[in-house]
């Protein structure tokens, strides 16, 4: 019998984590089975995937049904909804958050996307919401535009663990990585515990891809044309590199005597939206230690059905992923403007599906 290669990417150090939540996950064992049988080791959410799952999966109806002539708020009922589905992810995994030294086993629940951009108002919302919560082994989701980098600063040194989404460059992780080193000095430097610290950085893959795509074929050239399919995973190679330079170099090295976790990188976005492409292309050229890779469900199916996961590949084609990078400049193709351009569409989609997640759940 062959080996599931989601179990073999376990076994070279890579986590597996789910992008998706529902309660027909839970209440029907599906996300059971993938943590037992996959090797499934943590969970992501955001308002798409609830809004989909909130209007269509029928174990909501009797939780949406108590509301009704309730004299909550409409994001207070959203609330009242989603809290019990993390919550319950949370407890299914968390043998696996004290099995793993706290190191695996999160559940991430975002703030509203409404606020990306008031950092008092996101770190006020990421306190209640992990109060509410009441897990551990809880992450919180925030934006990392620049009001989200003040909040995530802010919630780090409060020793708060977050899961920093919605980055699109090479310029944003920096950003990020520098906002985590303050913060995290300031949690040291308060007296914190340093292995209640855990962070994570989620690099957007194939949105990257169909942008830079979009221009390239704009161009029309041949050599445009040759540069297509390849921004994405160079972009998560590019900041693998960035992540070793810093965090084994000496702007980390007094956080590093104390214990203090680096901020992990996560792959987002990984599934394929170029159908002439490998449904798995995000997946086996990012193979790294200490990495995770948050799968959909048909990546994930794709990949325990036909992946390879024979050894790491992370660190291979480093120069490739940057000279990648300087043709695309060569171009005319700016990737911290893409990056800049992604992020503002991110946030306003992840509105979009929040405002109509709260519209469909006043009516109730």
């Amino acid at each position: 019998m062959n080996k599931n290669p989601l179990l073999a990417l376990k076994e070279l150090g890579q986590h597996v984590w789910l992008d998706n939540l529902s309660r027909t996950l839970i209440e029907e064992g599906t996300l059971q089975r993938l943590i037992n049988e996959d090797g499934v080791d943590g969970v992501t959410s955001n308002p798409s995937i609830f809004e989909k799952a909130i209007s269509s999966s029928p174990y909501y109806r009797a939780h949406l049904a108590r509301l009704n002539g309730s004299s909550l708020n409409v994001e207070a009922r959203y609330e009242w909804l989603v809290i019990p589905d993390i919550q319950a992810a949370c407890d299914a995994l968390l043998p696996t958050y004290v099995s793993s030294g706290n190191e695996a086993g999160y559940v991430s629940l975002e703030v509203s996307p409404l606020l990306a951009h008031e950092a008092a108002a996101t770190v006020a919302a990421a306190k209640r919401l992990y109060q509410a919560v009441g897990r551990e082994n809880l992450l919180i989701k925030v934006p990392a535009t620049p009001a989200g980098l003040q909040a995530f600063e802010q919630l780090t040194a409060a020793g708060m663990r977050i899961n920093v989404t919605l980055i699109f460059s090479l310029a944003q992780y920096a950003a990020v990585v520098q906002a985590y080193l303050r913060g995290a000095l300031h949690w040291l430097e308060s007296g914190g515990s340093t292995r209640k610290l855990r962070s994570v950085a989620s690099i957007f893959l194939s949105r990257v891809d169909t942008l830079v795509d979009k221009r390239l074929d704009a161009l029309g050239t041949a050599q445009a044309k040759a540069l297509k399919g390849r921004a994405g995973v160079a972009l998560g190679k590019i900041c693998h590199h960035h992540y070793l330079d810093i965090y084994n170099g000496s702007s980390f090295a007094l956080l590093r005597l104390a214990h203090i976790r680096p901020q992990a990188l996560l792959w987002a976005s990984t599934g394929n939206k170029d159908p002439a492409a490998s449904d798995v292309r995000y997946v086996e050229p990012l193979i790294g230690a200490k990495t995770i890779t948050t799968l959909p469900d048909a990546t994930l199916a794709a990949f325990r059905a036909h992946g390879c996961a024979a050894a790491e590949t992370l660190m291979n084609g480093m120069e490739e992923a940057q000279a990648h990078s300087e043709a695309l400049a060569a171009q005319g193709i700016n990737l911290d403007e893409i990056g800049e351009t992604l992020q503002l569409e991110g946030v306003a989609l992840f509105a979009e599906a929040y405002e109509k997640l709260l519209v469909s759940v006043s009516r109730k």
